[in-house]
């Protein structure tokens, strides 16, 4: 079962799901889809915030494009975030929109086959301004379709604004 929560930076979509995960079970699994990228200080402090936020209860993984290789079956599941998670396809892939979007598709077919409680994160960037460039706007693009080919296939999904779940389906 995927349960997909969306939403702007900030409006509280990893504690929304972290709080909906640990009501499922005592025993919920985080899978981190973030680069590590040399010399990124501020990035790094926002990982080791994340980490600090989770109680002892979490268990994590750190898998930056292919959770199908994690054991995840008969879990309860929270994958943060599709928009660093499509990042790694996306540069892997040499800005291939078309590329980036099939093999993430993939990676969303193989969730959705799994006797598992799967909660995915993302980001809307597409409700702001326009991007400046030629790679924001194609990443922006992919960032969209990557949204709706999760939301077709969710059980559930929520948008976050300002710390409050609006239901979608």
């Amino acid at each position: 079962m995927i349960t997909f929560i969306t939403g702007g930076v900030r409006s509280g979509k990893s504690r929304y799901a972290q709080e909906y995960a640990k009501s499922l079970t005592g025993a919920p699994l985080y899978v981190a889809t973030a680069r590590r990228w040399k010399d990124d200080a501020s990035f790094e402090a926002r990982i080791q915030r994340h980490q600090a936020e989770r109680g002892p209860e979490w268990r994590a993984y750190e898998e930056e494009k292919y959770v199908n290789t994690l054991p995840l079956e008969g879990e309860t599941v929270v994958i943060d975030c599709v928009t660093l998670w499509l990042t790694n396809f996306f540069l892997d892939n040499n800005e291939n929109v078309e590329a980036a979007l099939i093999e993430f598709q993939q990676q969303i077919d193989h969730l959705v086959s799994l006797p598992a409680q799967v909660i995915i994160i993302s980001n809307e960037i597409g409700m702001g301004l326009h991007a400046d460039t030629a790679m924001g706007r194609k990443f922006t693009d992919l960032q969209g379709w990557a949204n709706q080919y999760i939301a077709a296939r969710a059980t559930r999904a929520f948008f976050m604004v300002s710390g409050i779940p609006l239901v979608l389906k």
